[in-house]
């Protein structure tokens, strides 16, 4: 299998033994940390805030990622609300032995994004971030 799936390629990361579990093979954790990551860069995409993420839901892990494969993450808009971004994130490997390519991990995350007080505000509001030099003057 060589599929790509739709949406926009947020992250690309070569797997490492420092990412692997006690089975050899890539940790969960990791993973989600991607995911995490991956569902920030699409959020910033329909505003620049401050995101916090306020739910993982349903992710799925379809297959191992090894030491040696490279992840891709595609994020896409779900859903949104006011001020929350629902977000689906597809990982696809490729595999360190082979030109196969497969999808081993889907899932979804709400991002909701905030002021510099922690407080949510609409995503499609003027951005809410301040550069270091406007914080120092």
């Amino acid at each position: 299998m060589n599929e790509r799936p739709d949406g926009n390629l947020a992250l690309r990361v070569h797997m490492m033994p420092k990412h692997t579990n006690a089975f050899g093979t890539i940790f969960g954790g990791v993973i989600l940390s991607l995911i995490d990551q991956a569902g920030f860069d699409e959020a910033r995409n329909h505003g620049l805030h401050r995101y916090v993420t306020v739910a993982f839901e349903r992710v799925i892990f379809l297959k191992p990622v090894y030491t040696g494969d490279v992840v891709s993450l595609y994020t896409h808009l779900i859903d949104s609300g006011t001020s929350s971004l629902k977000i689906g994130v597809e990982v696809y490997a490729d595999r360190y032995n082979s030109t196969e390519t497969v999808k081993v991990t889907s899932g979804s995350l709400t991002m909701v994004s905030v002021d510099n007080q922690g407080r949510p505000v609409p995503y499609k509001s003027p951005s809410t971030l301040t550069s270091d030099r406007e914080r120092e003057a």
